[in-house]
């Protein structure tokens, strides 16, 4: 990996949906697989790490909580043509968090991965 590569990692209920959905619906490929447990998928220089419960990363913490999917935390991905976008993801059947809004900065919208995880496409005022 580069050291311009960036990592974030996810939480998943299920490692190989969770490949399928960011392949087909966000353009990422495959780097590995070791599902049920972890995968890790890219997109330009961000680096998914896919985690599922069997993972390390899913093994409770000393007080007992469990890690899981969710949250508002999010990946933040920059597109050109929003509208185009929202309407192509939408006739894949992907679920949205809500609609487009639009700021001075430009517009976003959030869509949901298959564990409950956002996702915000952004394109910025002006594109």
């Amino acid at each position: 990996m580069s050291e311009a590569t960036v990592n974030v990692r996810y939480m998943v209920d299920d490692v190989e949906a969770a490949i399928e959905w960011y392949g087909d619906h966000l353009g990422f490929s495959l780097l590995s697989n070791h599902a049920p447990a972890f995968a890790d998928v890219k997109r330009g220089s961000l680096r998914l790490l896919l985690s599922g419960p069997s993972s390390s990363a899913g093994r409770p913490m000393p007080d007992g909580e469990q890690p899981r999917p969710g949250g508002w935390n999010r990946i933040h991905l920059i597109v050109d043509d929003i509208s185009g976008e929202v309407s192509r993801l939408r006739a894949a059947g992907v679920s949205f968090r809500n609609d487009i809004v639009t700021g001075p900065g430009g517009s976003q919208i959030l869509l949901v991965d298959p564990s409950g995880n956002l996702v915000e496409l952004f394109q910025p005022a002006g594109r």
